[in-house]
């Protein structure tokens, strides 16, 4: 019997992969999309131009082209949800498998620490820690990283307790097996697949976090092309230019409910409960 493509078999995950492989190249290949217009040269004379053959998104206060920064405006922004998803995925995983697996003071230590950051609002807590840092990409992705980390140590503690005592492991820490072994062996391959899931799941939400963040001024900084930002300059033009606002704001919706619905799709092929 023949086995099913494994694309065939899983149709509404091999869409959402399409979609979401098309807004990656999208951003990667962004000076041929755009033809070669920089998103940072305006020409006054054009500035607030409504949608046109010229400018099919309009443009902005400064003339610059919103099409050719809403592209652009891919790259910074997957760029810097993909950073935090990859930052706070190795660091909680690395956290939360210490936490689980030697338990006693390490367990304590990491668990507390995770605890007094779940106590403040995330966003809230990420505002104020770039708010200290001053605003820059670089520093946004840090400051959600810091108050994100803390839901992968957990999952991944929960996940390590309930193989702790498992008498196959047991029996590995019996036959002389060392502890970098045993966390690599036994405790990362029984809980990457549900962090996987949760890290795919999450990339859209952190998007829209660091989006949040540029838009309140504790992010991207002019002129950089970012979808967050340029929501916060066309807020003056709501009225009298809304394509300032509804272009970027399409960007992200479109780009956030594909990479959600992609983590949801994945999330039903690698769900170790549907096996």
């Amino acid at each position: 019997m023949k086995k099913k493509c494994f694309l065939k078999k899983y149709p509404t995950f091999a869409f959402f992969l399409l979609l979401a492989v098309l807004i990656i190249l999208t951003a990667v290949f962004a000076p041929l999309v755009t033809g070669g217009v920089s998103p940072t040269e305006g020409d006054l004379m054009n500035a607030v131009q409504p949608p046109s053959k010229e400018h099919i998104f309009g443009t902005d206060k400064l003339g610059r082209d919103i099409f050719t920064r809403v592209i652009y405006g891919a790259r910074t922004s997957l760029t810097s949800a993909f950073s935090v998803v990859a930052i706070i995925f190795v660091v909680g995983t690395f956290l939360g498998i210490l936490a689980g697996y030697f338990g006693g003071l390490v367990d304590t230590v990491i668990m507390r620490i995770s605890d007094m950051m779940i106590a403040f609002p995330g966003l809230v807590l990420a505002i104020a820690i770039a708010g200290i840092l001053g605003p820059s990409v670089k520093n946004a992705i840090i400051a959600i990283a810091m108050v994100s980390w803390t839901k992968y140590a957990r999952l991944a503690r929960s996940l390590v307790l309930k193989i702790r005592n498992r008498d196959f492991v047991a029996a590995a820490i019996v036959t002389g097996s060392k502890t970098p072994y045993m966390l690599w062996k036994y405790m990362l391959p029984n809980t990457i697949t549900t962090l996987i899931i949760t890290a795919a799941t999450d990339i859209g939400s952190m998007m829209l976090e660091l989006a949040g963040l540029s838009f309140l001024g504790f992010g991207a900084k002019a002129p950089t092309p970012e979808w967050g930002l340029m929501l916060n300059e066309g807020r003056a033009y709501m009225q009298s230019a809304p394509w300032l606002m509804v272009f970027p704001g399409l960007a992200i919706f479109i780009v956030v409910v594909v990479f959600n619905m992609l983590g949801d799709s994945l999330r039903d092929i690698l769900d170790p409960r549907d096996e």
